[in-house]
């Protein structure tokens, strides 16, 4: 078969508009990156701290809103069960529950006592095993850390009732009503047991 020049300068053109397609279509997203278009960049999560409002702090899934502090705080993190102190943390809590309390109390004073969900479980274990003096001391050290702890809130009052403190208790429950409003699962299980006297638990 004879090449003509004819047919080289259309497969000279095919291969030229094949060329610039090509460059096109390699280029368009860089194109798009540079003009802000491409794919979006990772958004951190905008700190606690900057959310002034009770509505802005509640639309983030990382803080929630502080009624005592009329400000939006980092939400405490579960424990994960990842660290070694945290291994001893939900074994410990999970004595507790089961009424264990004192293999509880032996795992969770070898866990860390800066913890205020430790400190407050050691609470839970000598409250529920009859030492309420050291059961209040503890849930106190656990507030001293984190104010706004409403667990460790609503045992002390659960204590403060065992106590005969019922007045002492209905402070922790109006503490817990600032902090998280009546429909929270503390203080509705708070208010049952103050009026209750303490015979529901």
């Amino acid at each position: 078969m004879h090449t003509t020049p004819q047919l080289l300068s259309r497969v000279a053109a095919s291969l030229l508009a094949c060329a610039f397609f090509g460059a096109a279509l390699i280029m368009s997203p860089l194109a798009a990156d540079a003009a802000g278009g491409g794919s979006p960049e990772p958004v951190s999560k905008p700190a606690c701290s900057t959310m002034k409002t009770k509505i802005a702090c509640r639309g983030q899934s990382h803080c929630y809103w502080s009624n005592s502090k009329k400000s939006c705080k980092t939400k405490r993190k579960k424990k994960s069960e990842n660290s070694a102190d945290d291994k001893l943390y939900m074994q410990g809590r999970a004595l507790a529950k089961s009424g264990e309390y004192a293999r509880a109390i032996e795992l969770l004073k070898t866990a860390d006592q800066t913890d205020p969900q430790v400190l407050n479980y050691l609470g839970y274990s000598y409250r529920k095993s009859g030492d309420l003096t050291t059961g209040i001391k503890y849930y106190k050290l656990a507030l001293a850390i984190d104010p706004d702890f409403v667990l460790a809130r609503e045992y002390l009052g659960e204590g403060y009732v065992k106590a005969g403190r019922i007045d002492l208790a209905r402070l922790e429950l109006a503490a817990i009503k600032k902090l998280c409003g009546t429909t929270c699962e503390e203080y509705i299980d708070l208010a049952a047991v103050i009026d209750s006297g303490g015979s529901s638990y």
